[in-house]
């Protein structure tokens, strides 16, 4: 009777461990198709220009020194669910605090290039730091500054007027971001 009772406690550990074992697999697998792992999937979004390379000089063309046109971007890798994307472009150096330069939004999902001087299909653009409605290249006051170019794919439409703020787009967004991609380019003006 004990070598029986011995083999029916063994065999009852046994079918514990499996069963926490598969559980906890259970978990992990289950954890894959949350949805905040396929926004992190979704992290292969890309900006990119072709006139200056991440952390590299932006050229002076579409600085305040220079034409001041929007550069070349191109966007891979959009997830393919986005409704719209989103331009957010902001001097985080200027020693009044962020600086934006640039805001779009409602810019057709299947967009891959926006090219130079040209709004993107759909964009409606917001209102800058200068107190204008549409692209305001770099232009800092001393020293080299960085420029980050960021996209967001969102999940829908965003009803903001023309020349909404920075923080208008920011809250408008909030919940509707399905991928988030940046790059940055640095600026710094001759005579400083």
């Amino acid at each position: 009777h004990k070598i029986l009772a011995s083999i029916i406690m063994l065999g009852f550990m046994l079918a514990i461990f499996s069963y926490v074992h598969w559980w906890s697999f259970s978990r992990e697998i289950n954890n894959l198709t949350t949805p905040a792992f396929k926004i992190s999937k979704a992290i292969y979004m890309k900006i990119s220009s072709l006139v200056f390379k991440n952390g590299g000089a932006i050229p002076t063309q579409y600085t305040c020194d220079g034409a001041n046109v929007i550069p070349p971007l191109e966007f891979s890798a959009v997830p393919i669910n986005a409704k719209s994307l989103a331009i957010i472009v902001e001097d985080p150096d200027s020693p009044s605090g962020t600086w934006l330069h640039w805001s779009a939004w409602n810019i057709a999902p299947e967009t891959r290039q926006v090219h130079e001087d040209e709004l993107p299909a759909g964009a409606v653009q917001g209102k800058t730091n200068f107190d204008a409605v549409g692209y305001g290249g770099p232009c800092p006051g001393k020293g080299e500054h960085r420029y980050f170019f960021r996209l967001y794919a969102l999940d829908g439409m965003l009803s903001l007027p023309a020349g909404a703020s920075s923080a208008e787009l920011e809250v408008a967004m909030q919940n509707h971001i399905l991928a988030r991609a940046e790059f940055y380019g640095l600026y710094q003006r001759l005579e400083n």
